[in-house]
């Protein structure tokens, strides 16, 4: 598996330091150089140290209060506001001792203090401290961008697996009533492109596109006798190919993903019809959940245009007739007209071959 590797070494410690008198900003300067490990950037305009931060992220900085282009507390405050110096220590170079004074920069985001005229080796030992615990952090930050990859990459595989085993599961069924399998990945490409052009979101998009082909898993239920029966059903032999449905939504009931929900949801309803004319409950209008009404002109649509050992294959502009003829009546008008929106893609996944464009719909 392809984790982060941690064992990466770390950069060299990298110090800005800020303070407008330039005897002060070469002694700092000088103590700190003493430290082979750091890299020391110093800035007598707080204006261009600003600047200087936006290009790069220190380690530490070390800011004087009195300057002429901006105060310390000033600069403090507009450090703070970049965001990869939400969390990087602060350390405030002052003469002054006024609490006021402090209580400021310590709201403006000041994480220390050091006092001038400073002590040398106190300077040192607290730019130290500070830099043990900025390295903590950074391990701490690099160690959750690490458990975050590695949970993303084990849900995308998971995720692939579970899409995987779906289009296994169902073109072997959909084998079953004659088809070669190319129906259902028509009939999920359709309600793919039906939902978009309703504009429902990119998630919802790609669900109803994995949870589509799972549609008549209910047949795995039907006799073979019923299912590839060339001439006209009888009225029980109807009523059993309609219990698909009830057959589908048991199998598929209880799921916890919002894939294995959907797939549920439209196994039951996709054919109810808008009118309350179609079966399993009889639901008419917005009673039918909309992944229901969605798949329910992508089916019909691609069962018109596909060859069954009952019935040629109609041509995709009567088919698309048929489908206009039936809004209001079999379908929610809205997904109609949302069928005829996106009707350019779906002439083209029947011009071409459909796994190339099932690719290019998934991408």
């Amino acid at each position: 598996m392809p984790f982060l590797d941690e064992t990466v070494a770390r950069k060299a410690v990298r110090i800005c330091v800020v303070d407008d008198e330039l005897i002060s900003l070469n002694i700092i300067r000088a103590v700190l150089a003493r430290v082979d490990s750091y890299d020391v950037e110093s800035f007598s305009s707080p204006l261009k140290a600003l600047a200087r931060c936006k290009e790069a992220t220190f380690d530490l900085v070390l800011i004087d209060y009195r300057m002429i282009e901006m105060n310390g507390i000033e600069c403090v405050s507009k450090l703070r506001c970049l965001a990869e110096y939400e969390h990087v220590p602060i350390i405030m170079l002052t003469a002054d001792n006024e609490r006021e004074l402090r209580l400021a920069a310590v709201r403006a985001g000041a994480t220390d203090f050091v006092n001038k005229p400073f002590d040398p080796e106190e300077l040192r030992v607290r730019v130290r401290n500070l830099l043990s615990l900025r390295e903590a952090q950074v391990a701490l930050l690099d160690r959750a961008k690490h458990l975050d990859y590695e949970v993303k990459y084990i849900t995308r595989k998971l995720a692939e697996r579970e899409e995987e085993l779906i289009w296994r599961l169902s073109r072997a069924i959909d084998t079953r009533d004659g088809s070669t399998g190319q129906h259902i990945s028509r009939v999920a490409i359709l309600a793919q492109i039906i939902a978009r052009n309703l504009g429902m979101s990119p998630d919802y998009c790609r669900t109803i596109y994995l949870a589509t082909p799972l549609h008549d898993t209910g047949k795995i239920g039907i006799s073979d006798a019923v299912l590839n029966k060339a001439g006209r059903l009888t009225e029980q032999e109807m009523a059993e190919i309609r219990r698909h449905t009830e057959i589908g939504a048991n199998i598929l009931q209880d799921g916890e993903s919002d894939l294995l929900k959907m797939a549920h949801e439209i196994a039951l309803f996709h054919h109810e019809k808008w009118d309350g004319s179609g079966y399993g409950h009889g639901l008419s209008g917005e009673e039918i959940p909309l992944s229901g009404r969605i798949v329910a002109v992508a089916d019909v649509f691609d069962a018109l245009c596909s060859e069954r050992i009952y019935k040629p294959a109609w041509p995709f502009e009567e088919a698309r007739a048929e489908i206009a003829r039936q809004s209001g009546k079999h379908f929610d008008p809205k997904c109609v007209a949302a069928f005829d929106a996106g009707i350019a893609e779906i002439r083209k996944a029947y011009s071409q071959d459909a796994k190339s464009f099932e690719t290019s719909v998934q991408n």
